[in-house]
């Protein structure tokens, strides 16, 4: 029984910002599914963003069997092969954002959060840094798949306060942890098994930062069965709700599906990378930019000659005979 998706996704501006920060990646091929939200002035968030999705998308595409096999990248967790290639990959995203804003100024400061899913069979891999996040559709609520790496949400979780209480926090909207920030990072991972119906979607928080679960919920249920409708539906919410920021959002949804043992796991940090880790990371990178530079060259574009047009010779050639007639014969009268 071959594995069955649909998926549809939406990016926008907004109604207040001018530029899109915001990026989203769609894998078909691979199942790999992520919205990146990007943060920095002077367009940094959009160029870190970019990076994350750009890197990721290389990875899977050109690199993945050769990183899987790499056990230099090992961070000590047995996971399904796209779900350790997809932390391996944020991770090194997270390298490539840092050293570039180390090395570009203008760019100091930038960063971005990512999450992103990895599905390969039955289960499907969450992974994620920051407070974009990741949801599961159920009959009557909304399953959150992912805790925000932000101060409001760990002092909900050591307060335990409501979310009306959080909502007044003044601050709320700090997170704790994004790509590109520091030179290594902490990894947030949860595999969840999944079956036919099954929807799931992940957003940016110019989504969940304005509408709460129960609104999401409510926006998705009208028109649960349609996920282009979904991604609509719930792009509009966020634009209603004024439009303050960017918002992305992408849903995926499982047709069929072949059952498997394989187990879930609930939550797993993948700790950060050690000293040793960051230096294999490095190496990883020259050969990416390698390729990305190979990618970039333009070749020169030569023109193609037009076929000559005997028609049009025929034409001018009649004209250059009726001018040189008129001309000898104005001669001769004079």
């Amino acid at each position: 029984m071959p594995l069955q998706i649909k998926v549809a996704g939406k990016t926008d501006v907004g109604l207040v910002r001018t530029a899109n920060e915001d990026c989203l990646h769609l894998d078909e091929k691979n199942r790999i599914f992520a919205v990146c939200d990007g943060m920095g002035g002077h367009q940094a968030g959009e160029v870190a963003s970019m990076m994350s999705a750009d890197i990721i998308d290389i990875i899977f595409n050109h690199f993945q069997d050769e990183i899987q096999r790499d056990e230099r990248l090992s961070f000590g967790h047995a996971l399904p092969q796209s779900g350790e290639i997809l932390i391996k990959a944020i991770r090194i995203a997270n390298r490539a954002i840092f050293n570039t804003a180390v090395e570009k100024p203008t760019l100091l400061g930038m960063g971005t959060t990512v999450v992103a899913l990895a599905l390969e069979g039955d289960v499907l891999s969450v992974a994620h840094v920051g407070d974009s996040r990741a949801y599961r559709l159920k009959e009557r609520s909304l399953e959150p798949l992912t805790v925000d790496h932000s101060w409001v949400a760990e002092i909900q979780q050591n307060q335990n306060l409501s979310h009306q209480e959080a909502a007044s926090v003044v601050g709320k909207n700090v997170i704790t942890r994004a790509l590109g920030v520091r030179e290594n990072v902490e990894v947030d991972y949860r595999l969840v098994k999944v079956g036919p119906g099954d929807k799931f979607m992940i957003c940016s928080d110019g989504l969940c930062g304005f509408a709460d679960d129960d609104e999401i919920f409510h926006t998705m249920n009208r028109v649960r069965d349609d996920n282009e409708h979904i991604v609509t539906e719930l792009v509009q919410l966020a634009n209603d709700r004024g439009g303050a920021d960017n918002v992305t959002v992408a849903v995926l949804e499982v047709i069929d599906v072949e059952a498997s043992d394989a187990p879930e796991i609930e939550r797993l940090t993948i700790p950060a990378e050690t000293n040793e880790i960051l230096s294999v990371e490095d190496g990883w990178l020259e050969k990416l930019n390698a390729f990305i530079a190979r990618r970039n060259e333009t070749p020169e574009i030569v023109p193609p000659e037009k076929p000559v047009n005997k028609a049009t010779v025929i034409v001018i050639f009649v004209i250059f005979i009726i001018i040189a007639a008129v001309i000898i014969y104005f001669s001769a009268v004079r």
